[in-house]
C-alpha cells in the first residue's frame, strides 16, 4: 500500500472523528443542556427536566462503557496475542519470564517488531518498566495494528 502510513509512538492511538468527536460531543452538549434545563427550564413539571438529565447521563455512561468493554475485549486477546509470540520468538531464558509481563506491558509490547522484542523483554523486567508509553518509547521498530479499536 503506497499510501499507508508508518505506525509510532506518535501516531498509534486510533481515533474515530465520528465517535470520537461528534457523537461524544453531541452528549456532552446534551447532557450540559439537560443539566441547564434542570435548574432554568420554567414551564415544564420537575420530574420531565430531571429525567432528561438522567436520561442524558445514561446515554453518556452508554458511550463510555461501549467503548471501555470493547477495549477491555481487544485487550484480551492483545495478551493472547502476545503471550503466544512471545512463546514463538523469546531465547530460552526468557520463556518461564513470560508470565512475569503485566497486561500493560504485554499491551504495549504488541507495537515492537520480532527482531528487537527480546531485548526490550529483558530491560522491562530488568528495570521494572510499566508504563505502557515508557516502553512504546523504546520501540524502535514499530509493528503496525491495523486492527486496533
Amino acid at each position: 500500500m503506497a499510501d499507508q502510513v508508518i505506525q509510532n509512538f506518535q501516531n498509534h492511538r486510533k481515533y474515530v472523528p465520528l465517535f470520537h468527536f461528534v457523537t461524544l460531543g453531541i452528549l456532552t452538549v446534551n447532557l450540559l443542556w439537560s443539566a441547564f434545563r434542570l435548574f432554568m427550564g420554567n414551564g415544564l413539571p420537575f420530574f420531565d427536566r430531571l429525567l432528561n438529565v438522567v436520561v442524558a447521563f445514561a446515554l453518556a455512561l452508554l458511550a463510555f462503557y461501549a467503548r471501555t468493554f470493547a477495549l477491555g475485549a481487544q485487550d484480551r486477546v492483545i495478551r493472547l496475542e502476545e503471550r503466544l509470540r512471545l512463546a514463538r520468538i523469546l531465547p530460552a531464558d526468557l520463556q518461564p519470564r513470560i508470565n512475569d509481563l503485566s497486561r500493560g506491558q504485554l499491551i504495549a509490547l504488541r507495537f515492537a517488531g520480532d527482531a528487537e522484542t527480546a531485548d526490550l523483554v529483558r530491560k522491562i523486567l530488568a528495570e521494572n518498566i510499566t508504563r505502557q508509553d515508557d516502553i512504546k518509547k523504546l520501540i524502535k521498530d514499530w509493528k503496525i495494528d491495523h486492527f486496533r479499536l
